[in-house]
């Protein structure tokens, strides 16, 4: 065989290869695409209630300082752990 005919069965092979390739993957696609429609409209997902608001809540002056204090504490101990 001469090398332009080896060439021109190597570029048909691979147009074949990747033409089999992008269809496989565009029925795939589709496929998917149809499937999640059907499942959509015969399975729909509950639709879960929604909360109402919750308010915020305002933290008392004292446990302002019992946290401070944790806080403070916590770091204290922290550094007293890994000193340098």
């Amino acid at each position: 065989m001469q090398d332009s005919q080896l060439l021109s069965e190597g570029l048909s092979l691979m147009g074949l290869g990747m033409g089999f390739v992008f269809v496989f993957l565009t029925v795939l696609v589709v496929t998917v695409t149809l499937m999640s429609r059907v499942i959509g409209r015969f399975f729909p997902q509950p639709v879960a209630p929604t909360a109402a608001p919750r308010k915020a809540t305002v933290a008392s002056p004292q446990q302002d300082e019992t946290l401070m204090a944790v806080i403070a504490a916590a770091i204290h101990q922290h550094r007293q752990r890994h000193r340098r």
